[in-house]
C-alpha cells in the first residue's frame, strides 16, 4: 500500500481483517460473556470509526469512548450499536449523552441527579441506562463500595434513569503473580451480594482480566489494547495469540555518506567509529517516533534487515544508520510492523522507553494518515 503521490511519504497501515480476527479471539476467550470493544483515543490510534465497525461485524456488543465528544463522532458515522461512556460525563455534557443514546458510567450523586433531569428533559420515552461504576481499589474514579447502596437507591428513585449495569475497574490484571486482582474481585462481590436486584450487565475485566484471570468476566468484558493485537503484558501474551493490527511506514527521503567521527543530529550524541551512509527518514516525534528512542537503541526495517536510529529523533525527521549498505532515496522503511522475516513491535518500542505499547500506538499523531485493508 502506497502513499498518496506529491504528499509526504508517511503513512500508517491498519489491518481491520486483524481486528475482526482478535475479537474474535477474545469472544471465544470469554464466552459467554458479551464483549465491549474500547475505541476511546481514535480507537487507540488506529482510527475509531473503522474499527468499531470492525469490531462489530466481528461479534463485539458494545463500544467503549472516554469522552462525550467519542461518543458522538460514532453515532455522526451512522453507528447505533450501545456506546459506554468509561467514566462520568461532566454535568454540563448530560443533555449531550440523552441526545446521542450514550450509556454514561455513573459514580456520584450530582452526575446522577443531572443526567434523570437532561432525560426527563428530552423526547426520548425511554429511561437513561447508567452504569454505576464501584472503587475496588483502582482509586481513580467511582464511588465508595459503602456508596454503592445510596446510590442505587437514587438511580431506582428517579425518573428518567434506570440501572442498568454495575461495574469496577482492575489495576494490576496484567500482573498475574499478584493477588491484588482477586482482592479486588472480592470487595466487588460483596457489593453485589447487597444488591437485590441486579441490573442485566455486571463488568470489571480489561483486557488483561478478559485474558488471564476468569473470574472477572462476569457477563460483559471490557477489551481495549487486547483488540488492536497488543498483549498488556508479556505474561498475559502467553495465554493468547493476537494479531498486531498497526504498522508504521516511511520512505527514505535522503542519503549521504560520512566520515568517521560525524557526530548525528541534535546533541551530537551519536559519533560514527567508521565511515557510513546515513539515510533520513522523514517522520519524527512529531508524529509519534519517541525523540529519545534513536539513544535507547531503537531500531527500523529497510529492505527487510534492521538498522539503529542514529541519534536523537527530531520533530519531522529522523536519521538511520545504513553503514555500507546501498539504500536509495523511496526505499520503504518500516519502523512499526513486518518486513520479510523481521519484526519490530509495540512492545520493543515500550521496552527500550520505559513505556507501555498504550502509549506507542496511541502516540501516532494524526499528521500519519492511515490506510486500510481488509475492509469489508
Amino acid at each position: 500500500m502506497s502513499e498518496l503521490p506529491g504528499l509526504r511519504p508517511v503513512w500508517g497501515e491498519v489491518d481491520l481483517g486483524a481486528i475482526r480476527a482478535n475479537v474474535e479471539i477474545l469472544l471465544d476467550a470469554v464466552a459467554p460473556a458479551q464483549l465491549l470493544a474500547v475505541v476511546k483515543a481514535d480507537g487507540y490510534g488506529h482510527g475509531s470509526i473503522p474499527v468499531a465497525r470492525a469490531a462489530l461485524a466481528a461479534g463485539a456488543q458494545w463500544l467503549g469512548v472516554a469522552l462525550v465528544e467519542e461518543g458522538v463522532t460514532l453515532r455522526e458515522a451512522g453507528i447505533t450499536a450501545p456506546i459506554l461512556m468509561l467514566s462520568e460525563p461532566p454535568l454540563t455534557a448530560a443533555a449531550a449523552v440523552v441526545k446521542n443514546g450514550l450509556t454514561p458510567v455513573v459514580y456520584t450523586r450530582r452526575g446522577i441527579e443531572a443526567l434523570a433531569v437532561a432525560a426527563n428533559k428530552s423526547d426520548t420515552s425511554s429511561a437513561l441506562a447508567v452504569h454505576l461504576k464501584i472503587d475496588t481499589g483502582m482509586h481513580r474514579v467511582g464511588c465508595t463500595p459503602s456508596e454503592a447502596p445510596e446510590l442505587i437507591e437514587l438511580i431506582s428513585s428517579l425518573p428518567g434513569v434506570t440501572l442498568g449495569g454495575l461495574c469496577t475497574h482492575l489495576a494490576n490484571a496484567d500482573d498475574l503473580q499478584d493477588s491484588y486482582t482477586d482482592d479486588q474481585i472480592a470487595v466487588f462481590e460483596k457489593v453485589l451480594e447487597g444488591v437485590a436486584d441486579r441490573p442485566d450487565l455486571i463488568h470489571a475485566a480489561n483486557s488483561a482480566g478478559a485474558i488471564a484471570h476468569p473470574s472477572t468476566r462476569f457477563n460483559l468484558v471490557r477489551a481495549g489494547i487486547a483488540i488492536y493485537g497488543v498483549a498488556p503484558s508479556l505474561e498475559v501474551s502467553k495465554k493468547i495469540s493476537l494479531l498486531p493490527a498497526l504498522s508504521l511506514h516511511a520512505r527514505v527521503a535522503f542519503v549521504h555518506r560520512l566520515s568517521a567521527g560525524a557526530k548525528v543530529s541534535y546533541g551530537s550524541r551519536y559519533e560514527l567509529k567508521n565511515a557510513a551512509t546515513i539515510v533520513t527518514v522523514p517522520i519524527g516525534y512529531a508524529d509519534g517516533v519517541p525523540r529519545s528512542l534513536g539513544l535507547t537503541g531503537g531500531e527500523v526495517l529497510i529492505n527487510a534487515r534492521r538498522y539503529p536510529l542514529a541519534g536523537t529523533v527530531t520533530m519531522d525527521q529522523c536519521m538511520v544508520d545504513v553503514g555500507d549498505d546501498e539504500i536509495a532515496v523511496g526505499d520503504e522503511v518500516v519502523l512499526l510492523g513486518r518486513q520479510g522475516n523481521e519484526e519490530i513491535t509495540a512492545q520493543e518500542w515500550a521496552d527500550r522507553l520505559a513505556m507501555i505499547p498504550w502509549e506507542v500506538v496511541s502516540g501516532i499523531g494524526p499528521r500519519v494518515p492511515r490506510r486500510y485493508r481488509g475492509e469489508v
